[in-house]
């Protein structure tokens, strides 16, 4: 069923019939509901690309990863990040778009994304510390949210989701203090991404209060993957004085 037998059915103008399902706020409620009742009744879905020319948006939000950061494709924070969002899309008639591209590229990617209309907004990923992805969205006027935060400078001036790291990693620090520890491996992210910088600071402000100095040889940086994770904590526990407790 297309647009013009939808409106034919419930006896209105297709203009009518749009504005309800595009969520026009003219449209009285009772008429939206019963358009939204039939479209589901009858299996309508509105055809994306006159959708888009109606409405003047893409109705998709793009994810764009540098190949450099492919390994949060693995990272299980990402994937219900990911899933989540879907959901959500999902809901509300969005589409996703998911670019993996060349680290030199992504300049280039999100002009392209402006410039054709090809998604609504933009989900950034990964934040480096001084990320330069989100001056060059506010350049390029492209509504975006941050997947966490690139602290070098005011964390006010652009949207972002993300887990307080800092107080997350010096609490649980501190449990495992209250429980003796003293030797204590960190088994951080990329030095360059915020949250990791934001968890080792966390992790020594911990020790510091107590008087601690921490053992710079069980703090460790890389790729957060399975892989890095199991060889690192292997390491910490087989050295002569090993770790007797580890953060990660």
């Amino acid at each position: 069923m297309n647009l013009k037998e939808l409106a034919r059915t419930l006896g209105l103008s297709q203009t009518t019939v749009s504005r309800a399902l595009n969520g026009y706020p003219e449209v009285a409620e009772a008429t939206r509901a019963r358009v939204l009742e039939a479209a589901r009744r009858y299996n309508y879905v509105p055809n994306a690309r006159a959708r888009g020319l109606a409405t003047g948006r893409a109705m998709a939000i793009a994810h764009v990863l540098p190949i450099s950061d492919s390994h949060e494709l693995v990272n299980p924070v990402f994937t219900d990040f990911i899933a989540g969002a879907s959901e959500i899309y999902l809901r509300h008639g969005y589409d996703m778009v998911l670019k993996l591209v060349a680290d030199d590229d992504q300049e280039s990617t999100y002009r392209e994304i402006a410039a054709r209309g090809t998604a609504d907004g933009i989900i950034v990923h990964a934040p480096h510390t001084g990320d330069p992805r989100i001056a060059l969205l506010h350049e390029l006027r492209l509504p975006f949210v941050v997947h966490g935060r690139a602290s070098r400078g005011r964390d006010d001036d652009y949207n972002w989701v993300d887990m307080n790291n800092l107080r997350a990693f010096a609490h649980a620090t501190d449990f495992l203090l209250d429980l003796g520890h003293r030797r204590i491996g960190l088994i951080n992210g990329l030095v360059s991404m915020d949250f990791a910088r934001r968890r080792e600071e966390g992790f020594r402000q911990a020790l510091a209060a107590r008087g601690i100095a921490p053992d710079e040889t069980l703090i460790t940086s890389g790729e957060m993957t399975e892989g890095y994770g199991h060889d690192t904590a292997r390491a910490f526990l087989e050295r002569p004085q090993p770790a007797t407790a580890i953060l990660c």
